[in-house]
């Protein structure tokens, strides 16, 4: 079992930043990839980018490309979402998900943090 806790969300203006954390506690951090998702309001909860175990490899919606950064610290048990340049669209639940390595989905989940954009 794999705890993910999410943090840094907030309310910020459009052309903003913002840097979400997610801790990962319960089994070996290196063995998992990991990923954000979203979710707005009556919306299906989308990917938003994804690291691979070692951070070598990073994927991302094609959405968040050039904005969003996600890196981790394997010492840390830490992943973390960099978003610049957010858009009143960015808006939604941030989401921590946790994969084994190996494997293309996601098992393990955070509650989410909630990022507010204003126009």
């Amino acid at each position: 079992q794999v705890q993910l806790v999410e943090s840094g969300g907030g309310l910020v203006q459009a052309g903003g930043s913002l840097r979400l954390s997610c801790v990962a506690s319960g089994r070996t951090f290196t063995a998992y990839n990991m990923g954000w998702f979203h979710q707005a309001p009556g919306k299906e909860r989308e990917f938003v980018a994804a690291i691979s175990w070692s951070g070598g490899s990073t994927n991302y919606a094609d959405s968040v490309k050039g904005r969003f950064t996600i890196s981790r610290d394997n010492a840390k048990n830490t992943v973390y979402l960099q978003m610049k340049s957010l858009k009143p669209e960015d808006a939604a639940v941030y989401y921590c998900a946790a994969g084994r390595r190996g494997t293309e989905t996601f098992t393990y989940w955070g509650q989410g943090t909630q990022v507010t954009v204003s126009s």
